[in-house]
């Protein structure tokens, strides 16, 4: 029996132990432990900014949030002091503008100090609309939707080219010709229409004869109406229509919320009863001059009877 190693697994312990030393010799090198790291961690939390949307730990200095995009900062408004973020420019509190370095009608780069903007000539003070007078601003009227300013008039123009915005129009006053439209109300309302045709035709009859006409034609007279299940029908078919084509309308995310006002504004038909939805909180707004952040999109949507108590800006 070999006596150099008193234990059966004494090769085994003599392998092992380089690896010891190793382990020794690691912990030498980088003496930082599990609570130091942890230590660090929580400087680096108290130091950065935390995202409350996500949790996301940001630079201090920074202002959204680099892992989802929302903003960190929240700013007060300077009319009422609610708190509104830091890329809004309206207080949906208050329902002022509160971007004073930004025209709100084109959205051109102000000092702030300007009574008038220097790019599209607009008064900071607000524009009173010549249709409704209703005190706005920006530059569609927040009320009948107005174009204000000469680039709106313009942009109104412009978008009365697209195929989609023609098409859309053309739907919008049929669906208009179905509201004003009286169906019939029962049986007897088709009878009378019938009798009322009947009557007609003879009197026209007479009144040819008499002139000297043998054998008069009369042209028949067609009728548009219909009973109130029909006329149900034919309106939904419409507002489907009207959907689909104010979903290729949409408006996309864009930079500037002015921008993105306007041409909401311009793409917006009139005839029918519209709210807009935005991106942001999918709220329901009468327009989007009533939306924080319209620049992050939205769209029409058509409203059905008594459904004004769902938008949220009116007052």
């Amino acid at each position: 029996m070999n006596n150099d190693y008193p234990f059966n697994n004494a090769p085994a312990d003599v392998t092992a132990r380089p690896q010891q030393m190793r382990q020794r010799d690691d912990q030498s090198v980088n003496p930082v432990g599990p609570m130091q790291t942890m230590q660090q961690a929580q400087q680096r939390q108290a130091a950065g900014k935390a995202c409350p949307y996500c949790g996301a730990i940001n630079e201090p200095e920074a202002m959204f949030c680099a892992q989802c995009g929302q903003p960190i900062n929240k700013t007060t408004c300077p009319h009422c002091g609610a708190e509104v973020d830091p890329d809004a420019d309206f207080c949906e509190v208050c329902h002022h503008y509160i971007k004073k370095d930004v025209c709100s009608y084109c959205g051109a780069h102000l000092k702030g100090d300007e009574a008038y903007c220097p790019e599209c000539g607009s008064p900071r003070g607000g524009m009173v609309c010549p249709t409704c007078n209703t005190l706005n601003d920006f530059a569609f009227c927040k009320k009948c939707g107005t174009a204000l300013t000469a680039e709106a008039k313009q942009m109104v123009k412009e978008l009365q080219k697209n195929p989609d915005y023609q098409e859309l129009m053309e739907i919008v006053r049929d669906y208009s010709q179905l509201e004003n439209a009286l169906p019939y109300n029962n049986e007897r309302d088709m009878v009378r229409e019938q009798m009322s045709m009947q009557l007609r035709e003879r009197v026209l009859t007479l009144l040819a004869k008499d002139q000297g006409v043998a054998q008069p034609v009369i042209p028949p007279v067609e009728s548009n109406r219909m009973t109130k299940e029909e006329l149900n029908q034919l309106k939904a078919v419409k507002m489907k229509m009207l959907s689909s084509i104010l979903e290729k309308l949409a408006v996309p995310q864009m930079t500037s919320p002015v921008k993105a006002r306007n041409y909401a504004m311009a793409s917006k038909p009139q005839g029918v009863r519209l709210a807009w939805v935005c991106n942001w909180k999918h709220a329901m707004h009468s327009s989007p001059c009533g939306c924080a952040k319209p620049h992050l999109g939205g769209k029409w949507v058509i409203l059905g009877q008594n459904s004004t108590e769902e938008i949220k800006d009116d007052k």
